[in-house]
């Protein structure tokens, strides 16, 4: 029963990391009803570390675009993809130097479902004003995006780590959006900005854990190895139809879902108090 509740976490962090939506926000609310037989400190440390299946998606399905050398013939070195990796390193700066020193101060005050509820439903607002706009993008591709518009998308990923519910590619998108970046471009610069993101987010949270010196059981391995395993293939689908959807049509669809939702979860915790 553990592992096939690991299975629907797994289910949910692939589906929700990559669509504005928000995964942690989906991953607390899921918590809610279906609880897995492990200890909080493990719990936490799963919440992060399940991340690491669905940014491995990303780095297969985006391999050619994301490896800065080139074997063989001409320059070994591919420039294009240096400045690509100096823009994600300056848009990574605000996590770095604000979200990972207080990661566990904000889970502490944030981590609850008025938090998630009301993110939810101004980032869904947040959507919808910017998509109504009828101005055309500036920057269409990542090779357009300066450094000064990277800083400023990282801030958006900042509060993304803040607030659970606001989503971090929902964020991302949403600043980059705002600046004139094209939706393709916003969602490719959101992907590889999440590479060295959930990798360190990841890292901090095993070492973390394993300097509490908590006792990991078989079945929590098991557990955490499951979720990992089906958030990447989960996340390989998502991603693919993503990068199809927003081809033709805009976030409305997911601006209108993140309000429906933070007004239920709204409704659903005032109710059951």
């Amino acid at each position: 029963m553990e592992l096939l509740k690991a299975v629907l976490f797994g289910i949910v962090e692939g589906i929700t990391e990559w669509l504005p939506i928000s995964s942690t926000g989906h991953m607390i609310l899921l918590e809610e009803f279906v609880q897995l037989d492990v200890t909080p400190e493990f719990w936490s440390m799963f919440l992060v570390v399940i991340q690491l299946g669905a940014i491995m998606a990303v780095v297969i399905l985006y391999w050619d675009r994301i490896f800065p050398f080139r074997f063989g013939g001409g320059s070994l070195i591919r420039g294009d993809v240096f400045s690509m990796w100096g823009k994600v390193a300056v848009g990574c700066i605000p996590a770095v130097v604000i979200g990972l020193p207080f990661d566990d101060l904000f889970e502490e005050l944030f981590y609850n479902y008025w938090s998630i509820a009301i993110a939810l439903i101004v980032f869904g607002i947040a959507f919808l004003v910017i998509e109504n706009r009828k101005r055309k993008p500036k920057m269409r591709n990542i090779g357009q995006i300066t450094l000064p518009v990277a800083f400023v998308i990282g801030i958006f990923q900042l509060i993304a780590g803040i607030f659970p519910g606001t989503s971090r590619s929902g964020s991302t998108i949403v600043g980059a959006l705002l600046l004139g970046v094209s939706r393709t471009a916003a969602a490719e610069f959101t992907f590889f900005m999440a590479i060295p993101v959930m990798f360190g987010a990841s890292l901090l949270k095993i070492v973390k854990f394993m300097l509490e010196g908590v006792t990991v059981s078989g079945m929590e391995w098991a557990i955490l190895g499951v979720g990992c395993a089906v958030a990447f293939l989960v996340s390989v689908f998502v991603i693919r139809f993503l990068m199809g959807y927003i081809k033709k049509h805009n976030f409305k669809v997911f601006a209108w879902y993140r309000i429906a939702l933070g007004v239920l979860v709204l409704a659903y915790f005032m109710l059951a108090a």
